[in-house]
């Protein structure tokens, strides 16, 4: 300011100096009044300019210019860049805020005060069902129509969550709807965010949890009841060399049931917390094959008089990389439960090939009475059993396809199973070709 009106007053004193070196003295009064209307007219000018480049324009100021209204100019021009900078610095910043939102395996869902969306990541509409472009400010309770989750959101008692179905949009291709757990948290007032977690894997994990505990307390308890009963019989009751004998023998079986189930619990555990097998540590498949067949025969012998029509065949004479332990146990597992579960005289043939892509396949196919397609998914789940009646006759633990599940998985191979009521079934085991060579080049090396 203390320069406007030094300016001002050099303009008036300049215009008296003019109109005294022309009309004299006696008008320079005259030429200061007209210096200072003109000073003004000229500063009014420059001010209406920048308040109109001001109201169309502001970055398109003119540069540095002369006098105050210059100097306002500049200022304005740098704090107008410093803002431009700021509102950059912090859309850029929003944006690497909702993408991070947006690869969140959870989903997240923004409500206005009406409970309208306005934002949701792409998560939050897959397990919802909804539009994330489409269905923006539409009332979510609309949308989402499961009768807890809407009592939930209009309750405004947020202290737990909510567990839903997801909406049937949302399945796609599952045959099973998901579980969903929704968390609603209110900020800015009346706004709220939704969290959504699915939880169906934790769900299945603690059904699977529950179903292991009372299986196996099952599987235990059944045994030593009856070796308990023996126990008090052989306590109380005088009994003969012959019938103590039986008894004797009836409770080693059910010892050695039990020792098996313990055992192959513990078969489980060590496959499932041990480190991969190793990729270098080769095992012949003929050898494989020679065990199997020994104890397949031996077991076909003990459990029926008939025997079984038992065939084994190689199309290729391979070595296979792992654990050989591990490897003789799946196998084994296959073709004693091919010779448990085929009637006396039935036909069980045993083969090992490479398929066309090179991967190997060891297959036991076998004329038993098959097995219906729903259970053919379940097959492979801890203590699954289609006949339990069957299964103790034939001293199954329902571990054993588990067991041979988590040894092809640890192998980077694959357990499949086909069957047909009525037309027997075909196990078989499908090793990738890293961790197969042919027998005959080792050979060649050694």
């Amino acid at each position: 300011m203390p320069f406007r009106i030094a300016t001002f007053l050099l303009a008036s004193l300049l215009g008296g100096a003019c109109a005294a070196a022309i009309l004299g003295w006696h008008f320079a009064w005259l030429g200061a009044w007209l210096g200072a209307v003109v000073w003004l007219l000229l500063d009014a000018w420059r001010a209406r300019r920048l308040l109109e480049v001001l109201r169309v324009d502001a970055a398109g100021l003119p540069s540095r210019g002369p006098g105050v209204w210059g100097e306002l100019a500049e200022r304005i021009r740098k704090l107008l860049r410093a803002r431009e900078l700021q509102t950059r610095q912090a859309e850029e910043r929003l944006q690497e805020f909702l993408a991070a939102i947006q690869a969140s395996p959870n989903g997240v869902v923004l409500l206005d005060e009406q409970g309208r969306i306005e934002w949701c990541n792409q998560t939050a509409a897959g397990q919802f069902g909804i539009d994330a472009e489409r269905d923006l400010l539409q009332h979510l309770a609309n949308l989402v129509r499961d009768p807890a989750f809407v009592a939930y959101l209009a309750s405004w008692n947020y202290s737990r969550d909510v567990v839903i179905d997801a909406p049937s949009q949302a399945r796609g291709h599952r045959s099973h709807s998901a579980r969903l757990s929704v968390q609603v948290h209110p900020y800015a007032g009346n706004r709220r965010m939704l969290l959504t977690r699915d939880i169906t894997s934790l769900e299945q994990a603690e059904a699977m949890r529950r179903d292991f505990v009372a299986n196996v307390s099952h599987e235990i308890r059944t045994p030593l009841t009856v070796l308990a009963g023996f126990v008090e019989t052989l306590q109380n009751l005088p009994l003969d060399a012959q019938e103590r004998s039986r008894y004797l023998t009836l409770m080693g079986q059910q010892s050695h049931r039990m020792e098996t189930l313990v055992n192959d619990l513990l078969t489980l555990s060590r496959l499932e917390g041990s480190v991969a097998p190793p990729p270098h540590r080769w095992t012949r498949i003929r050898a494989l094959m020679a065990q199997c067949e020994d104890e397949g025969r031996g077991l076909s012998n003990r459990l029926s008089a008939q025997g079984h029509r038992l065939s084994f065949s190689m199309e290729a004479d391979s070595e296979i990389a792992g654990a050989p332990t591990e490897l003789q146990s799946a196998m084994s597992n296959l073709v004693s439960n091919a010779i448990r579960y085929t009637p006396g005289g039935g036909d069980i043939e045993v083969t090992w090939r490479l398929l066309p892509d090179g991967r190997g396949e060891f297959a036991v196919q076998d004329s038993g009475p098959g097995i219906a397609a729903e259970h053919i998914p379940r097959l492979t789940e801890r203590f699954y059993r289609i006949d339990r009646s069957r299964s103790r006759e034939t001293g199954g633990t329902g571990l054993g396809l588990a067991i041979v599940k988590h040894i092809a998985q640890r192998h980077g191979g694959e357990l499949r199973i086909v069957s047909t009521v009525g037309k027997g079934s075909r196990f078989a085991l499908v090793f990738p070709v890293t961790r197969l060579r042919q027998a005959s080049a080792v050979s060649a090396v050694a």
